[in-house]
């Protein structure tokens, strides 16, 4: 085996919820859509050729994504989730012990993703107001460093790199490093300064985007992501895609989702009505938030996160703790929200926050 792997750690899901007695549990550790599927992305849903393998391009899904951003079907590159995308582009873009940078705390599987491909994560600690300090990491640029990755919005804080810093940071990184605008997450963004990644992909030549199907689209369980790239990236990012990753089903409820957004972004902004409800609810009890673009909230609380995380098992709700740092909780149904801001206000009048 390889020793470089040894202090690896593995990937940490969220753990569903415990089954309680006369109380319905709900998870709120994955930041997953709380929604089934739309009926119409059901039917859409065929197991009539799962004896064939799938277009190992999904050529039919990439035409629909050209067309909604208004690229070529070249421009884009999909894999089994924006995860496995990211493994596809660390491929594609590093070599052995190449630097990728990137702010921390962030996504967890950042270091992950690096290591396994033997590239070396310089991870740089995040800002006071839990947003990516983008000065230092521009500073942390070296001649080795190939991949620089801005997790917009930023996972698990929550907060988004403003237009203004991000175009000052690009300006500051050489044009042979590519940065990779992580957007998982944005469907939930609702601050107007927050940067237009499109924007910036047609002005920066080193810039790549990374999506997802699995959050606001509600297929987290089929696997289904995708990079925006220019042609000459995009072409080495599927080199390295795992052949036939995204299945036939995958990629049907994919287009489907698409051709049913509408209806999809009507339970986003419901998400987003949530998400005020639930913020304004504990700032008013006294939680210090930071300004969470996504589908989720952060509570950092040095040295009670193990606490915080029992008293929510304790009331039927899986939240997803980072060692002793903080605590990220999914707006889930509004069931799981209610319950959530009533477990929060108990908790900070008997424990406190810090």
């Amino acid at each position: 085996m390889r020793r470089s792997l040894e202090n690896v750690p593995a990937y940490l899901a969220g753990k569903p919820a415990a089954a309680l007695p006369g109380l319905t549990s709900f998870k709120v550790s994955s930041n997953e859509n709380p929604y089934s599927p739309l009926p119409e992305v059901v039917a859409a849903l065929s197991f009539e050729q799962i004896n064939r393998y799938p277009d190992i391009s999904n050529t039919r899904l990439r035409d629909l994504l050209a067309a909604k951003y208004h690229l070529v079907t070249d421009n884009f590159a999909t894999g089994t989730g924006s995860v496995g995308v990211l493994q596809q582009i660390v491929q594609a873009t590093c070599d052995f012990e190449d630097e990728i940078v990137h702010a921390w705390r962030s996504f967890e599987a950042y270091p992950i993703v690096a290591a396994v491909n033997g590239a070396i994560s310089v991870p740089v600690p995040l800002r006071a107001d839990e947003s990516h300090d983008l000065d230092a990491m521009s500073a942390a640029i070296t001649a080795r460093t190939q991949l620089i990755l801005v997790c917009q919005p930023n996972n698990p804080t929550g907060v988004a790199a403003k237009r203004d810093e991000l175009v000052h940071f690009l300006d500051r990184v050489p044009a042979h490093v590519t940065v990779v605008i992580d957007e998982a997450y944005v469907e939930f963004i609702t601050d107007q300064r927050i940067a237009d990644s499109l924007d910036l992909f047609h002005n920066y030549k080193n810039v790549a985007i990374l999506r997802t199907f699995s959050k606001a689209y509600g297929l987290a369980g089929l696997r289904v992501g995708y990079a925006i790239a220019h042609l000459d990236l995009a072409e080495t990012i599927r080199k390295c895609t795992l052949p036939f990753g995204v299945s036939n089903i995958a990629e049907d409820a994919a287009i489907a989702a698409l051709k049913y957004e509408d209806k999809l972004m009507v339970r986003v902004r419901h998400i987003l009505e949530e998400r005020s409800r639930v913020s304004e609810a504990l700032t008013a009890q006294g939680w210090k938030l930071s300004d969470s673009q996504a589908n989720f909230v952060w509570l950092r609380m040095p040295g009670k996160t193990g606490v915080f995380t029992q008293s929510a098992a304790e009331v039927g709700l899986s939240v997803r703790p980072y060692g002793d740092e903080g605590v990220r909780i999914t707006i889930g149904e509004d069931e799981a929200n209610s319950r959530l801001i009533e477990m929060c206000a108990t908790f900070i009048k008997e424990v406190g926050q810090v």
